[in-house]
């Protein structure tokens, strides 16, 4: 961030990244009995997580420009609600990365989470997707084999 590349001033960043990493682990790595193998593995799920979010997150970009875009009624094309969605995710780490991925999807927020209860708005039915019908949705489900993959002792 100095803009100068000299090796004394990549040396401290790399120092400093270093630190920087190995005093967080906590936030992405709660269980510190898992193998350095295991965290691998954590951190390449997340990843992927993380392309299939950025992914979801262009779609939904789409749906809110056309819902912007249409010359209908703004009546006929939104329909904002709020509604609750009970997660099956057991970790506070998992709630708080499926409420944090809410979030960052256009057309929905995470309004509160309860516990196990989320409350979301979203700005269409179709926004809402899957988080309102009741089953496990795709994002849960994500989220879950990232983070909970070993507690739950699937796959």
């Amino acid at each position: 961030m100095s803009g100068k590349f000299d090796a004394f001033h990549l040396l401290l960043g790399v120092i400093s990244s270093l630190i920087v990493a190995w005093s967080s682990t906590d936030l992405l790595f709660q269980n510190r009995s898992k193998s350095l193998g295991a965290r691998f593995s954590e951190v390449v799920r997340f990843a992927w997580y993380a392309i299939w979010l950025f992914w979801q997150i262009i779609l939904a970009n789409f749906h809110v420009i056309y819902l912007a875009l249409t010359p209908k009624p703004i009546k006929e094309t939104l329909s904002p609600h709020l509604f609750n969605f009970k997660t099956t995710l057991k970790t506070d780490f998992a709630r708080f990365v499926l409420a944090n991925s809410i979030t960052l999807t256009p057309g929905t927020v995470t309004v509160r989470v309860s516990e196990d209860v989320f409350v979301i708005h979203a700005i269409t039915v179709k926004a809402a997707g899957d988080l309102q019908g009741g089953a496990i949705s795709e994002m849960e489900r994500r989220v879950a084999w990232v983070f909970e993959k070993n507690e739950k002792g699937s796959e």
